[in-house]
């Protein structure tokens, strides 16, 4: 499985919001989607959902296992974190 999140164009942060795992958890974390198909059309209406007026800024981008879970890893559950995808493929968070 090649999982797909939202990046924003002019930023490159990863769209991160509350979300629940598997087992009803409530955590922070990446949205991510199985495959492109249905993240492209999720995404508009997933963005909205949260309060974001700007859906055109964001694009659906391919991560790899690893990256995905370094997203999760980098947010430590915290909503005041941000992670970014760089251009070299590295996960950065502030």
């Amino acid at each position: 499985m090649m999982p797909y999140a939202l990046k924003n164009k002019e930023t490159s942060e990863l769209f991160s919001c509350a979300l629940e795992n598997i087992h009803g958890i409530p955590y922070h974390g990446v949205k991510l989607w199985e495959d492109r198909e249905a993240a492209e059309a999720d995404a508009p209406s997933f963005l909205v959902e949260r309060g974001v007026d700007d859906p055109w800024r964001w694009e659906v981008v391919s991560l790899d296992e690893h990256q995905a879970k370094l997203c999760n890893v980098k947010l430590n559950n915290n909503p005041n974190r941000r992670v970014f995808l760089t251009e070299e493929g590295r996960i950065d968070a502030q």
